[in-house]
C-alpha cells in the first residue's frame, strides 16, 4: 500500500467551515475523525494521510461533497545517501 496525503478544502464562512469539520467526523472514517485542520490560523482546509492502493480509492476516502476539490497527493520518502549515489553517478554534487 501507498500512503496518500489528502488535502479537503472548504469556505472561510463560518457556517461551511463548521459543516465541513461535521461532515469529516460524521463519516466514522478513523482517517478523517484524525484530520489536522488550519481553519484557526485561517487556512480553510484539512489534511489526512491514509493508505490506499491507488489516488482513486484514497480519493473515495474524502467524502463526496469534498472530493472533486480534494487534493491527493502520494508521499513518498528520499534517503540522502541513495541522492547522493544518484548524483555522483551523474557526475553531479551536492
Amino acid at each position: 500500500m501507498s500512503r496518500f496525503l489528502l488535502e479537503v478544502p472548504h469556505s472561510s464562512d463560518v457556517v461551511d467551515c463548521t459543516r465541513a469539520v461535521a461532515i469529516l467526523l460524521r463519516t466514522g472514517s478513523h482517517f478523517l475523525m484524525r484530520a489536522d485542520w488550519g481553519c484557526h490560523d485561517g487556512v480553510h482546509k484539512a489534511w489526512v494521510i491514509v493508505e490506499a492502493e491507488t489516488h482513486d480509492e484514497a480519493r473515495n476516502i474524502v467524502p463526496a461533497e469534498y472530493r472533486k476539490t480534494a487534493l491527493v497527493v502520494k508521499l513518498n520518502h528520499f534517503e540522502l545517501d541513495a541522492m547522493e549515489r544518484f548524483l555522483r553517478e551523474r557526475g553531479a554534487t551536492t
